[in-house]
């Protein structure tokens, strides 16, 4: 979860930031092996290669990290990873564990082979680190005991176990962790087609009608994250039973997602806003992130880390040294004239207009 601003991530359909409310939904719609898995074909397929091959070996796996945007399975991963090789999950967060003491309690409770999953793994104190690099090479960390001039060193050996580490921002990971991990895999967003299977999925163990029109057009609106398009199924659901026969159709997910202000590509209002108000207020861009929060009323970080990776994929934003520029696919996504040009768009970017 992102320390400021939570409220305005949760309460956003769209943001793929995990709510309280998607716990209870998420951990029944889990697939439990990587086959009932969809999506991710490429790193599937490797995680497959390497826990038969650690099974043979009847070794514990190595240590994995798996990174990419927030939603899109990296919990659900561990999980299976775990089932897989068929040993305990210990799940955690970074921000959880606050003194060495405290990895140090979980780490000498592991059983061999058991998987230990740390989310946001980037935030990690550097202390914590320090002791966590031991136990991924030797299997033993060090404990002092005492203080002063009588404080000893104590070396406690541990069980071989898995880390399956998780992160949004790998290049906040310090370089000796990352070099500690055998496994390193990227999670993509995925395509519509994927997204309507999980939906389809997801119907079917919720027990709500879906047809395939209807899929396609919650996935299409789902920017790509499978977080989002269950919570988008849930409440398209309610829109079906009151206004429809309690089936989605392509007619009725239309209807509804128009009414939560989600357009075809998956935009909310604070999209919408956020653009609109570079081109209308600034002309284009470029404008800095504080000025655009301060104008927006939103918390800066709200904007950086929940709207502009987004805008950014769909080449409807640019970072640019001054300040982020909205461009031409932006202007005619928004039905905005677009300015006449005093130099050639090369990356689609739309010059400061006087």
């Amino acid at each position: 979860m992102i320390e400021t601003g939570d409220f305005a991530f949760e309460k956003r359909l769209v943001s793929p930031v995990e709510a309280d409310e998607d716990h209870a939904l998420e951990k029944g719609l889990r697939p439990q092996t990587l086959q009932e898995y969809i999506g991710q074909d490429k790193v599937k397929e490797n995680l497959a290669i390497y826990i038969e091959a650690a099974k043979r070996r009847e070794e514990a796996l190595d240590h994995v990290l798996l990174y990419g945007p927030p939603g899109l399975g990296k919990t659900t991963l561990s999980a299976i990873i775990a089932h897989e090789m068929g040993v305990n999950l210990r799940i955690t967060t970074g921000p959880a564990i606050e003194r060495p003491g405290d990895l140090a309690a979980i780490l000498t409770n592991l059983s061999p082979g058991d998987v230990l999953f740390i989310d946001e793994i980037h935030r990690l104190s550097r202390a914590v680190e320090e002791i966590l690099y031991p136990a991924l090479e030797d299997h033993a960390i060090d404990i002092v005991v005492g203080k002063g001039p009588s404080a000893r060193s104590l070396r406690v050996d541990l069980p071989q176990f898995t880390l399956v580490g998780a992160t949004t921002r790998a290049g906040q990971l310090s370089v000796p962790l990352r070099d500690r991990f055998g496994v390193v895999q990227r999670l993509e967003l995925y395509t519509p087609e994927q997204l309507a299977d999980i939906i389809r999925r997801s119907s079917m163990i919720l027990g709500i009608p879906c047809t395939l029109d209807g899929a396609l057009e919650l996935a299409g609106r789902s920017r790509g994250t499978p977080r989002i398009a269950n919570r988008l199924l849930k409440r398209v659901r309610d829109f079906a039973d009151v206004i429809g026969n309690g089936e989605i159709t392509e007619d009725i997910a239309r209807v509804a997602l128009d009414r939560l202000e989600i357009d075809h590509l998956g935009l909310d209002s604070i999209d919408r806003r956020m653009l609109g108000m570079i081109i209308k207020g600034y002309g284009g861009g470029p404008v800095g992130l504080e000025t655009l929060a301060a104008a927006l009323g939103e918390e800066a970080v709200t904007l950086e880390d929940v709207c502009e990776p987004f805008l950014m994929q769909l080449g409807f934003l640019a970072r640019t040294p001054r300040g982020r520029c909205a461009t031409r696919l932006a202007y005619e996504h928004l039905g905005y004239p677009i300015p006449e040009q005093s130099a050639p768009m090369d990356s689609g970017q739309l010059p400061l207009v006087d």
